[in-house]
């Protein structure tokens, strides 16, 4: 049934009083007011809220795979954040204290428009580190050419929860840097998928706005959180999108709409449990700040059994892109490898 017309006023006015809000809340707080990426550099667009122990590895990682433009929108760290990120060239910082839950999607989208427009933008969260096939070989340079080669605007990418062998309380006392050596295994053996256009992903609305490679694609759901928590989390996301015409980047935390999905897919290394996990989403309930319940599943099972481990004995160690594409938990393309091919020739 559709919406009448009172319906559909409310909404705009809704809508309206959103943007004003956001407009009124918005600062700048560091680096370069508008774009300052070159058009072939990706630009990194981060949200963050007292991420400093999670930077030094971050601008590690994603320096070395080819970024060289950081945006990070704060929504109020207060824990040196911001005075690490102003240590670091070629970074920008914008901030807003609005509620998370409310405004993330409007903080990521407004951030990639006015740095990213007619860029290839990369959304990544701090507790995320992207990889891909090739990648120590052409770096993001050489994936983006291939991207726009063959016409296509996103790359799908997977997320893997990585966790130590031992329990999560463990990790608390560790370091970002000692927590990412540390959480080597993943498990895979409860992740399920449904196709790409179904309505079961809660987010099918954009989903169907996107055109598919040869062969289709799927969202993947569940894996060890589901296996341990319950939770129904979604494990497929478009972090590396080119936000161009006709292209609405970062809609939704795992989709942006109106693009052409790529042929292969990419690998996000999630060290959710890193530090003190059980501490942040009891900050999160106190606050407010999200809704879904997950922060409550995981919280709840944490301080039921202090010593809770997500190793089994379905536990894989160091689970590298090839290994993952021939277990089907990621695509991979015979026209991407010999690209790579012809790159390394």
């Amino acid at each position: 049934m559709g919406k009448t017309l009172t319906q559909k006023l409310a909404g705009r006015a809704s809508r309206i009083a959103h943007r004003a809000r956001f407009r009124a809340s918005l600062r700048h707080l560091h680096g370069p007011a508008r774009c300052f990426a070159a058009p072939d550099q990706v630009v990194l667009i981060a949200l963050v809220r007292d991420g400093a122990y999670y930077l030094d590895v971050f601008f590690d990682h994603y320096r070395r795979l080819g970024v060289s433009a950081f945006v990070f929108f704060d929504n109020g760290s207060s824990d040196g954040t911001i005075d690490r990120i102003r240590q670091e060239p070629d970074t920008a910082v914008l901030q807003s204290p609005l509620p998370w839950l409310k405004y993330e999607n409007t903080f990521r989208a407004y951030a990639a428009d006015r740095y990213g427009r007619d860029r290839w933008c990369l959304f990544a969260d701090m507790d995320e580190l992207f990889d891909f096939e090739g990648s120590a070989a052409v770096g993001l340079g050489g994936l983006t050419r291939y991207l726009a080669q063959n016409g296509y605007t996103a790359l799908q990418a997977e997320m893997l929860e990585m966790f130590p062998e031992g329990p999560l309380a463990a990790a608390r006392a560790l370091s970002y840097s000692e927590a990412v050596q540390s959480f080597r295994f993943s498990d895979i053996s409860t992740v399920s998928a449904v196709d790409y256009m179904s309505g079961n992903t809660g987010f099918a609305y954009y989903l169907r706005q996107n055109a598919l490679p040869p062969g289709g694609a799927q969202m993947q759901f569940g894996g060890v959180r589901g296996k341990v928590f319950g939770e129904t989390c979604c494990l497929s996301k478009h972090p590396l999108v080119f936000n161009g015409p006709g292209v609405q980047a970062a809609v939704h935390p795992h989709a942006s709409a109106g693009v052409r999905v790529a042929d292969i897919e990419g690998l996000i290394r999630h060290y959710k449990f890193a530090s003190d996990s059980l501490a942040r989403d009891l900050q999160i309930q106190a606050e407010t700040v999200s809704e879904h319940g997950e922060d409550r599943q995981r919280s709840s099972a944490m301080q039921a059994q202090p010593e809770l481990s997500l190793w089994s004995a379905d536990a894989a160690a160091d689970a590298g892109i090839s290994r993952l594409q021939h277990q089907g938990f990621l695509r991979g393309s015979s026209r991407y490898r010999a690209f790579l091919a012809g790159a390394a020739a």
